[in-house]
């Protein structure tokens, strides 16, 4: 490593999460110039699981921020470069491998220069001259070259010098040229950055190009009114958009591509029953009063959640997982209890680890902290990660119940519908009851149905009678 490596300072997009391959910028909290420490949070990321806030591993000054927020970013690519000695003087600055690749050749420039985009470098040349040597005091970066950089670092770069008018350099052949705020724009449009004619200097795509492409074409001669319907315009005179398109990214591509793995590799099998839970919803305004649960969170969702893991204890069988590779079935003797959550940024399913060895006033302690962390996006990868079984409560949307599809790996779901006050046959009577419907999905292949049958069979029958949790227990 040379001084100047040793000086400047590249961070790179670590892998948060378990295998993770990008992830997206969020946030910065620091820009060139501010000061930052050793294990000062700088940015905040997205990952396909979870956000998370990234610490600067040097201490030092912000040289340069590589990346403008909503950026996707590739693991192991610099995000940022730090001066870890910004008292001994200026010093030219390497570029970083990941954003700016050097030239094919040390010493090789290109004629009529052209500006070096992240991720790109410029265009090839088979003119080569032997590069300038910097006079003292002078930066040695190209003016085209600065101005970029200035602006994918939020600074607006001094204007260079005027120059005798040259005609522009023709992109080399392959991706078209642009920063990433502007790729970023053409993906959330749908445009096609090979489509668009670029107008910047030395063949750059711009924003305005983008919008360019993106407005619909003006017809040749428009016919005069006619009194048919037409699409009220907008304030600006322009037509309202349509339709809006929305990038697939982070948490929502991961649950997708997720859902889709699950339904078609494990057989999904699905149960149902209905239940009266009347005593089950008097039990929990009784806990609610209970000074050993004072300022913990009780609802019913506790009691379904502890319901579901008395009926695995009794059926530890249903607490296991196909292991594909070697051909077994992976029994677990711990249940990490998932519970999905509905969070701006997608479902999630953060578990609470080691759930059947936890008492009632544990459990609702760990379901609250579980719910209020989902809920400010900061669930933690290893918090999604080792789940057994899951409970997805669609209840709150006050939806009856669905076929839920296991997360993967796992090999049980139960959804608990909404409760509901129902005509329901009591004693020889019919009087209105809390009703609600319970709905369990298992994976066939370990699961069969008699066993998935006692599964659901136990957990309603502790619901419709909650002193079970005592005897059963």
């Amino acid at each position: 490593m040379t001084a100047t490596e040793q000086r400047f300072r590249e961070f790179k997009m670590p892998d948060v999460g378990e295998g993770l391959t990008e992830a997206e910028i969020l946030k910065w909290y620091v820009r060139p110039g501010d000061t930052v420490t050793d294990g000062q949070v700088i940015c905040e990321v997205e990952t396909a699981k979870a956000a998370v806030e990234l610490p600067s591993p040097y201490e030092g000054v912000v040289h340069a921020v590589h990346f403008e927020e909503g950026t996707t970013v590739d693991v192991g690519t610099s995000i940022i470069a730090v001066d870890t000695d910004p008292g001994a003087g200026p010093a030219e600055a390497p570029a970083a491998a990941e954003t700016a690749p050097a030239a094919a050749e040390e010493d090789a420039e290109p004629q009529g220069r052209q500006a070096v985009l992240v991720g790109y470098g410029a265009a090839p040349s088979s003119t080569k001259r032997r590069a300038r040597k910097p006079q003292p005091g002078v930066p040695a970066q190209e003016p085209a070259a600065a101005a970029v950089q200035a602006e994918l670092n939020g600074h607006a770069a001094a204007p260079a010098p005027a120059a005798p008018a040259a005609p522009a350099a023709v992109p080399a052949p392959g991706r078209p040229l642009a920063k990433p705020p502007v790729r970023k724009l053409a993906k959330d449009l749908g445009i096609d950055l090979a489509t668009v004619t670029p107008t910047g200097p030395d063949g750059v795509i711009t924003r305005e190009d983008v919008h360019a492409a993106a407005a619909p074409a003006p017809a040749a001669e428009a016919p005069a009114p006619q009194p048919a319907a037409t699409e009220a315009p907008a304030a600006s005179g322009a037509p309202r958009p349509r339709e809006t398109r929305i990038p697939i990214k982070g948490v929502r591509k991961a649950t997708a591509q997720a859902m889709v793995n699950s339904a078609f590799t494990a057989p999904h099998v699905t149960e149902f029953v209905t239940v009266d839970v009347t005593r089950t919803m008097k039990l929990v305004q009784e806990l609610k009063q209970d000074t050993d649960m004072a300022g913990l969170r009780v609802n019913p969702l506790l009691l379904v959640a502890k319901a579901l893991l008395v009926a695995i204890k009794r059926n530890p069988d249903v607490n296991a997982a196909w292991d594909e590779t070697n051909q077994e079935i992976v029994r677990k003797d711990y249940v990490n209890l998932g519970i999905a959550a509905a969070t701006p940024r997608g479902l999630i399913v953060p578990n609470i680890k080691d759930a059947d060895a936890k008492t009632l006033p544990q459990l609702a302690e760990a379901l609250g902290e579980l719910v209020s962390t989902a809920r400010e996006g900061k669930t933690s990868p290893a918090d999604m990660s080792g789940g057994t079984v899951t409970i997805t409560n669609v209840g709150v949307f006050g939806v009856d119940t669905g076929t839920p599809i296991l997360n993967p790996g796992e090999s049980a779901i139960l959804a608990f519908g909404a409760v509901k006050l129902q005509p329901w046959v009591h004693k020889g009577k019919v009087k209105p009851r809390q009703v609600t419907t319970l709905a369990l999905s298992f994976d066939h292949r370990l699961v069969d149905g008699e066993l998935g049958s006692k599964v659901l069979a136990d957990t309603a029958a502790i619901l419709e009678h909650p002193k079970r949790l005592i005897t059963w227990a």
